[in-house]
């Protein structure tokens, strides 16, 4: 992990407010996996200060080698300037960072289930579980049609369920109605998200009763990704105080609540 300068090649306005930028991808990162993030900072002389946590949403190879995506939704001036990035700009990161999914090995079938932009750790990990030759069913919550993960991106080979809460895309309501449908199906269940999606997630499986593994990666808001500053600090169910970016960001669903 070290403070490293990359070079966009790739850059757009996929869907909604949410952008993806591609770059190259350090030697650092051969040993990255899904889940874990990178802290990117925008802007330039050090204005904004902090760099904007992100996670790493998808792997490609490129003309020069190979590279990574972020995927964000522009909420403020970070992510604005980050939006605004053109092919041969540089953008510095740290990472990767963090804890990230833990499969287990003997399984077949994977749940994943993503609430807004919380699909973006989620990709990564559908293209892996897919070149794995495992069976994967991914649940893509949101408001409404524009905070959807376009379904044609995604490997031919994976399941897509899509729910809105206004009904303009899929089905309408919230992702814990087919994640429900689909629990007994699952052989573990991976998800990200708004800590509201995840209680509710955690109520339907404490309901069901099915001892099926479900892990959760934390949308904590991140001042330094690496242990020091205390901000991103969580009070789960167990096991006391926890940092999301050292400790996490991904954490068993029943542990939280």
């Amino acid at each position: 992990m070290r403070s490293e300068w990359t070079e966009v090649t790739e850059s757009a306005r996929l869907y909604g407010d949410t952008h993806i930028v591609w770059l190259t991808m350090p030697a650092s990162f051969q040993a990255a996996t899904p889940g874990q993030f990178v802290m990117a900072y925008a802007g330039e002389y050090g204005d904004p200060l902090l760099g904007r946590a992100l996670s790493i949403a998808r792997l490609r190879d490129g003309a020069a080698g190979r590279e990574f995506a972020l995927l964000f939704d522009v909420v403020g001036r970070g992510t604005d300037w980050l939006g605004r990035r053109v092919p041969g700009d540089r953008v510095r990161i740290v990472g990767p960072l963090g804890r990230g999914f833990e499969a287990r090995t003997g399984v077949q079938r994977m749940l994943l289930v993503g609430g807004g932009i919380g699909c973006a750790p989620l990709i990564w990990l559908a293209d892996d579980f897919v070149a794995q030759g495992r069976e994967v069913t991914i649940v893509l919550g949101g408001r409404s049609e524009a905070q959807i993960f376009p379904s044609h991106l995604l490997p031919p080979e994976v399941e897509v369920v899509v729910t809105t809460e206004d009904g303009s895309l899929g089905q309408q309501g919230r992702v814990t109605t087919p994640f429900e449908e689909l629990l007994p199906w699952s052989d573990q269940v991976f998800t990200c998200g708004p800590t509201p999606m995840f209680e509710a997630m955690h109520g339907v499986l404490m309901r069901s009763g099915l001892r099926k593994p479900a892990q959760a990666l934390m949308e904590e808001r991140m001042a330094c990704g690496m242990g020091i500053c205390y901000s991103c600090a969580i009070f789960p169910k167990r096991g006391g105080v926890k940092l999301c970016c050292v400790d996490g960001p991904m954490f068993d669903l029943r542990d939280l609540y």
